[in-house]
């Protein structure tokens, strides 16, 4: 079990510096679009992308969100295939619940954060695409639309559909993908044994 432990931890770090990787390079470029000298813009005009920003502001919670959760389903996803592989079959469950609630518990720790940045960096990024791009009047007219209670009520349920369409999609999927995944990393394990086994490392190392 120490052998395996030390295997899902390795996969867990990589997966998640990866995933973080992309995380970072999505902020930064949030960064780099707020450094952009913007236009002059009337002040009406920046009343109402306030006003979009403001109506909008669940789905950039959402965004927020979706970045935390992208590195824990990675993760999770390797585990699977090291639970799978390397766990007996009676600590499978239990090992899973574990980790699962680390997962959970980095999201909701780091939520805060991450919704507060992107609170602050949507004026700057969003709201200058929609200042840039739109023009007052066009401005007015998705303020009137994003103020229909039909479109408030759906943008509501967003979250709740999204979830219960991934979670419906990895069940129906599961059982064909994962042995695909499996076996693309038995595939990458075989080609890297040459360079990564005990024999193969360099002398005094």
């Amino acid at each position: 079990m120490a052998a395996t432990s030390r295997s899902i931890l390795r996969f867990i770090l990589r997966s998640t510096l990866v995933a973080l990787a992309a995380t970072t390079l999505v902020s930064t470029a949030w960064a780099q679009a707020a450094n952009v000298p913007p236009a002059a813009v009337s002040p009406a005009k920046k009343e109402l992308v306030a006003k979009i920003l403001q109506l909008q502001q669940s789905g950039i919670d959402g965004m927020a969100r979706s970045m935390l959760e992208q590195p824990a389903m990675q993760v999770m996803q390797q585990v699977n295939a090291i639970l799978a592989q390397r766990v007996p079959a009676d600590k499978r469950d239990a090992l899973a619940r574990e980790i699962e609630g680390d997962l959970r518990k980095y999201v909701d720790e780091s939520l805060p954060l991450m919704r507060e940045r992107a609170a602050k960096l949507a004026p700057t990024t969003i709201g200058a695409v929609l200042e840039d791009k739109l023009s007052e009047d066009e401005l007015k007219q998705i303020v009137a639309m994003l103020e229909s209670p039909a479109v408030r009520k759906y943008q509501t349920l967003q979250g709740d559909m999204q979830r219960s369409f991934a979670e419906k999609l990895v069940a129906e999927t599961r059982s064909t993908v994962q042995p695909r995944v499996q076996a693309m990393q038995q595939s990458i394990a075989k080609r890297l044994a040459p360079y990564t086994s005990a024999a193969s490392a360099p002398a005094g190392k």
